[in-house]
């Protein structure tokens, strides 16, 4: 079970490029019967090592603004420690952390599909936005694990006017970092499930090899769009868990 969500996660991530921390974390929770700190320090560190090979490629290709990247990153690291740091304590109270997770799963998603549909152009240069704005995107990443795809690219397309392919490298090397940080102090606390990180990835490895495969074959922006649609009502679930069973 475990291989197979890992594969059609990272399959998802291929063709459609919805990140992986708003993707795994509600699977983990509502498939798995995993609690919400569990879920999210585990999809933090699969989403890591999914999305390993595609920002090795845009680092090959000079697709990451430097300066951008650290911008984001002074705001974002310790924003995700203080997330990570506040789901620990908050490890009793299950109920809340659902209905807090499921209102970031729906942000994202909602977000996502505002973009999609708005299609949004190249914004003004606003550098001293990205690292207040990356500090309440890291908060949400190490709490929920979801946020960091949605919400940066968001972000860099409004306060740059870097070019897509460098506002999606930017972006995913920003992920990446905030969710090995993030990812490393949830295993600190043993809020991780090493067997089940191992299976996810294996099978991530061959999603994502499949979702390269097939990116160029399938249609894109459906694809996303269900998705997403599909994320709204998994958010949705969350959030009635939380409310109903608190």
């Amino acid at each position: 079970m475990a291989f197979l969500l890992g594969f059609l996660i990272a399959f998802a991530i291929g063709v459609t490029g919805v990140g992986a921390g708003t993707v795994t974390a509600p699977l983990l929770i509502l498939a798995l019967g995993l609690s919400p700190e569990v879920a999210v320090g585990t999809a933090l560190l699969f989403g890591f090592l999914v999305k390993v090979p595609a920002g090795a490629v845009y680092l090959l290709r000079r697709q990451v603004d430097p300066r951008a990247l650290l911008r984001l990153l002074l705001g974002g690291v310790p924003g995700v420690l203080l997330g990570s740091l506040l789901l620990a304590q908050l490890k009793g109270a299950r109920d809340l952390v659902l209905l807090l997770v499921g209102l970031t799963v729906l942000l994202s998603a909602g977000l996502g599909l505002w973009r999609g549909l708005k299609g949004a152009g190249r914004g003004r240069e606003r550098p001293w936005l990205l690292p207040p704005a990356a500090f309440g995107i890291g908060l949400e990443v190490g709490f929920s694990s979801a946020g960091a795809g949605a919400l940066g690219t968001l972000l860099l397309l409004h306060a740059t006017r870097l070019s897509p392919q460098k506002v999606v490298g930017t972006d995913l090397l920003f992920g990446l970092v905030l969710a090995f940080l993030g990812g490393g102090l949830h295993l600190y606390f043993g809020q991780l499930d090493p067997g089940l990180l191992l299976a996810l990835a294996s099978g991530g490895v061959l999603g994502a090899l499949a979702g390269a495969l097939f990116a160029t074959r399938l249609p894109k922006e459906p694809l996303r769009l269900a998705l997403l649609l599909w994320l709204l009502l998994v958010g949705g679930q969350l959030v009635y868990r939380g409310v109903v069973h608190g």
